[in-house]
């Protein structure tokens, strides 16, 4: 198992934030390594709604389902699955003066062989990490500004 923790702020108010990255749709635009993803069924994004999500790693695509399991005022925890990992991205919200603190912290279990390969991975999905740094508060503040 690996895990990828990262806290940054944006200024923007949390419920807004929240909001956006509730949708994980927007995943695409903040998430370096999906290449799509699209909800799957209709009606208010809320705990149970469910995405189909392209992620590219180490030139490898995925298909995951990802599901919004928490959605309460300073959390969002989503799971994906997929044949070859379940991963689950836990992001909480923090209020402070005009901003808004995220903590994201990525856990993701290999299956099969390629739980053996999580030392040599963990170095690329901290890498990945970083991005999502800069990547999550630019694609929020093009949403939100």
């Amino acid at each position: 198992m690996i895990r990828v923790t990262r806290t940054f702020a944006v200024p923007y108010p949390r419920a807004k934030v929240m909001a956006y990255l509730a949708d994980f749709a927007h995943a695409v635009d903040w998430d370096p390594g999906t290449v799509s993803c699209a909800r799957l069924g209709e009606g208010t994004v809320g705990e149970g709604a469910r995405w189909h999500n392209v992620t590219e790693f180490r030139g490898r695509r995925a298909e995951l389902t990802y599901r919004l399991d928490t959605y309460t005022p300073d959390r969002l925890v989503f799971s994906g699955v997929s044949r070859t990992a379940r991963t689950t991205e836990d992001l909480t919200f923090t209020p402070g003066a005009g901003s808004t603190l995220i903590t994201y912290l990525a856990t993701i279990r290999f299956k099969g062989l390629r739980a053996l390969a999580s030392p040599v991975l963990r170095r690329e999905l901290e890498r990945l990490g970083d991005e999502i740094t800069t990547t999550m508060p630019r694609a929020v503040a093009q949403a939100l500004g």
